[in-house]
């Protein structure tokens, strides 16, 4: 108000500062980082239409780990309120459970995979799988093969062709699924000296880094599209793997990226 009276020259600075009890320093301030503000609003945006599942945090993290911005993250959070970015919250019902055993954390790479299915459908109603393979070290995906099918001998021909460029596991992880009980499962990992991990049947959180992971592939990217094809999924899916791996920072290794953590660990 007292910019408008002083821009229809009605009254000058100080006469308007009176009049509305405001400080000539207070009338005279202009934002420093006005221009800064709409580039952290242009990449919030940015962010959140590329990933709709992303909440503040993810976005923060990903700014200021990925990107390398210094901005504090009450200011972005501000902008974020601002655009009216908050994804909505639907509170579950808690069932007390008893706390099952803490998984243990391995201390470099290579040292344990762990591996499970996820089931999905394509858009003609065909029913497809997904086995996906994930190092717990760091978290980082190692493949997510796609088919109709994948059994027993699928499941140890995608192995060896992850070990031939990441190297050899000394145990993995996995459920008491028909494929990974197999005899054929069983024989290649005593030739290879790999030991086999077995949750007990009912117990899906002794696997809680796969399965976080099944839970990031479905809330990602799989229940948001109709696939025509099974290279049509194969393809996204190699694709969202590397940003997994390079870009999506992960909360359980401290909010950086799964290469991030590789690369501190080397």
């Amino acid at each position: 108000m007292a910019k408008a009276a002083v821009k229809e020259e009605k009254v000058n600075i100080r006469q308007a500062c009176e009049a509305f009890s405001l400080s000539q320093t207070c009338y005279r301030y202009e934002s420093k980082f006005s221009a800064e503000n709409d580039l952290i609003a242009d990449c919030l945006m940015r962010i959140t239409s590329n990933q709709r599942n992303w909440g503040f945090g993810l976005c923060f993290l990903y700014l200021r780990n990925v990107q390398g911005f210094s901005w504090n993250h009450k200011r972005v959070y501000r902008i974020y309120r601002a655009l009216e970015l908050n994804m909505r919250i639907k509170p579950n019902k808690r069932i007390v459970r008893e706390k099952p055993e803490p998984l243990s954390q391995p201390e470099a790479a290579n040292q344990i995979w762990s591996m499970d299915f996820m089931h999905d459908q394509l858009e003609d109603g065909r029913s497809i799988r997904l086995l996906n393979v994930i190092d717990d070290f760091n978290r980082e995906g190692l493949t997510i093969e796609v088919d109709l099918s994948l059994p027993a001998d699928r499941v140890v021909r995608t192995l060896n062709q992850i070990i031939e460029w990441r190297g050899k596991p000394k145990a993995i992880r996995c459920d008491n699924g028909p494929e990974y009980i197999s005899n054929k499962l069983k024989s290649w990992a005593e030739e290879e000296h790999i030991k086999l991990e077995y949750i007990q049947p009912g117990n899906p959180q002794q696997n809680a880094y796969v399965e976080r992971f099944n839970r990031t592939v479905r809330y990602d990217w799989l229940s948001h599209y109709m696939f025509e094809s099974i290279h049509e999924v194969q393809d996204y899916a190699t694709k969202w793997l590397w940003t997994y791996n390079n870009e999506r920072p992960n909360m359980g290794i401290g909010g950086i990226t799964p290469m991030q953590k590789m690369r501190l660990a080397a």
